[in-house]
């Protein structure tokens, strides 16, 4: 069995096939242009491919994911230029006679991860998965389920305890200036340094800070979700980092209550290349052919 997966992301979309096994068929990165173009050249590659039975979509946000909703599977009112109110899911179905499962990016990672748990026999019930790359978003799973029904959550955009060293950044969140995004997306390293974080060593004090800030989001879901495992992926985090992240949360969270091991709790993702979201479509794809 084919299986569609379209991971869409405010700088490329990856298209990818797959099977019932999870394994990935043939893939193909397509950049994000304007809607007609990028979302025309995805139904193009799909179409190459017509024994496919399903389709899953975790797409950049926000999202209308409410299926009593006109503007269900549309983009809403995104910072995307040119992509606010894109019904993208209808724009397929008028190419493609498929059924479709729609979701938030960070939500096809969550779940791929959570796959990917049941495949190495790990038998987890639940995890929160964030990605911090150029914005930041975060998907939860609770028994093979999303955690939102009026929406999908937005974890990027809590508010935080302001570092002592860093009270004079604003933060750069377009609607909140200095929420966790506004704070710790790969954007701030250019607005507090003037270059990208790629070029800041770990041993500036700026990943302390950071850290500080990626900690706190920590402990909040881990107090209001207490999920088994919390996993960082994206563009800014590294295994060194996680290391000052581990540290700060072990200090805040001062052994109230019992997560096992941190370097057990707050981890990378299992699923190599950033690969979570296509392993999650193609199993909520599997899913929604299932139904």
């Amino acid at each position: 069995m084919q299986l569609g997966s379209i991971e869409a992301g405010g700088t490329k979309f990856v298209c990818a096939v797959g099977n019932e096994d999870y394994r990935t068929l043939d893939k193909v990165v397509i950049p994000t242009t304007t809607p007609e173009e990028t979302l025309s050249k995805s139904i193009a590659y799909f179409k190459k491919f017509p024994e496919i039975k399903a389709i899953a979509v975790s797409s950049f946000g926000p999202i209308e994911l409410r299926h009593n909703s006109p503007k269900y599977g549309y983009i809403t009112d995104t910072p995307k230029k040119g992509w606010s109110n894109t019904d993208f899911i209808g724009r397929l179905k008028k190419d493609l006679d498929v059924p479709m499962y729609w979701t938030s990016d960070v939500n096809g990672s969550a779940y791929g991860e959570y796959i990917m748990s049941t495949l190495f026999n790990e038998k987890i019930d639940s995890l929160v998965y964030f990605t911090i790359g150029t914005g930041v978003g975060a998907g939860a799973v609770i028994d093979g389920h999303f955690v939102g029904s009026l929406g999908h959550p937005e974890m990027g955009h809590v508010r935080l305890k302001r570092h002592p060293d860093d009270l004079n950044f604003p933060g750069i969140c377009p609607f909140h200036g200095d929420c966790l995004e506004g704070l710790v997306s790969g954007p701030t390293f250019d607005a507090r340094l003037g270059k990208p974080g790629k070029d800041v060593p770990l041993t500036n004090h700026v990943w302390d800070i950071m850290a500080y800030y990626v900690a706190q989001a920590a402990l909040q879901e881990t107090l209001m979700l207490r999920p088994d495992k919390i996993i960082f992926g994206g563009g800014v985090v590294s295994e060194a980092f996680l290391v000052k992240v581990r540290a700060e949360f072990d200090k805040l969270l001062n052994h109230y209550v019992d997560v096992g091991k941190l370097t057990d709790y707050i981890v990378m993702p299992a699923v190599e290349n950033n690969g979570s979201a296509t392993l999650g479509d193609f199993a909520l794809a599997l899913n929604e052919y299932n139904k």
